[in-house]
């Protein structure tokens, strides 16, 4: 996904890496890897999610509009309860991720980096009769993460969105600095990836490709309500949930704490038993560095990959453990 970037304020401060890819814009890290992690799984400090893109859909008619449009049950969507929900092809292919909230008045969601204007011109192409605005607002708000257990407190006014993992709150941008001095210390996007990574939450144009349905991640239940139909790409989910089984299967890999260098996106993953020269059965999504397991990893691998093999990531050894069932 290609994007303008968003710089952050917050790559001045002192120790500040600057993230690359598709997190370009934010800070990688503040020059403490590992104790950033511990923060916050404490619960301390606060995730600069500044380039993620904010788009909000205001009107009377916005949940119920929404809820058409999306694969998940929003139409009688509380005030203030998070949810998240896609945007698949007519094939069932998963082509936009939002994290969303209402506030009864206007519904607010963040979305990966550079995928708001395709997100709100297929929005704006579904408009017809029904009483909606659809915005913008990436360059008025900034998405900052608190983690769960946080004493930190949102600005009055501000929208939050909180999750079992922590809150995620709609900042002004132009608050951002003042809120990260009173609130942080901030810990960089490689430590909320190694958490992401451990928590088995999967994220759009990591885990995904042109190509993955819901079943293959586990978003079923969490991002596709099943009992509603009237959206795009919802005759799929309803044939492989009631008749087959996806083609592929996220897991999580425990990788050989040996290797100095993670294994990349996109890296081959193999049967350990069939060595280098082994058929290829799926591909590293996400590899990070956490501060108590070390090396791990999410893969797409075939869903007839054994759960219990030894599996090769290049020539890194890996163990897996199950996320979606085969």
């Amino acid at each position: 996904m290609q994007r303008q970037s968003t710089t952050s304020p917050l790559l001045s401060l002192p120790g500040a890496v600057a993230a690359e890819g598709q997190d370009e814009g934010v800070a990688a890290h503040y020059g403490d890897l590992f104790p950033e992690q511990r923060a916050l799984a404490d619960g301390k400090g606060l995730v600069d999610l500044s380039h993620r893109g904010v788009v909000t859909v205001t009107g009377d008619d916005r949940l119920s509009w929404l809820h058409l449009l999306l694969t998940q049950h929003v139409s009688a969507l509380p005030v203030g309860q998070a949810t998240e929900a896609l945007i698949l092809s007519a094939n069932g292919h998963i082509e936009h991720a939002l994290s969303l909230v209402d506030d009864g008045e206007t519904v607010w969601a963040h979305v990966e980096p550079g995928t708001q204007e395709a997100l709100i011109a297929y929005l704006e192409s579904m408009k017809f009769f029904y009483r909606v605005d659809v915005a913008d607002r990436t360059d008025d708000f900034a998405v900052v993460h608190v983690p769960a257990g946080s004493i930190a407190e949102a600005p009055e006014g501000a929208v939050v969105r909180e999750t079992p993992y922590g809150r995620d709150i709609f900042l002004p941008r132009a608050d951002l600095e003042a809120y990260a001095r009173e609130n942080g210390p901030p810990a960089g996007i490689l430590a909320y990836e190694a958490l992401r990574v451990e928590g088995h939450r999967p994220r759009l144009g990591f885990e995904t490709d042109h190509r993955t349905i819901p079943h293959e991640l586990g978003l079923i239940g969490s991002a596709v309500h099943l009992e509603k139909g009237c959206y795009r790409g919802q005759e799929t989910v309803a044939r492989v949930q009631n008749l087959g089984k996806p083609p592929r299967r996220l897991v999580f890999l425990h990788l050989d704490g040996s290797e100095v260098v993670l294994p990349g996106h996109g890296t081959p993953v193999r049967l350990a038993a069939d060595g280098d020269e082994g058929r290829q059965l799926g591909f590293i999504t996400t590899s990070a560095r956490h501060h108590e397991l070390g090396p791990i990893a999410l893969a797409l691998v075939k869903r007839n990959v054994p759960l219990d093999a030894p599996l090769m990531v290049g020539n890194t050894a890996a163990a897996q453990e199950v996320v979606v069932e085969a």
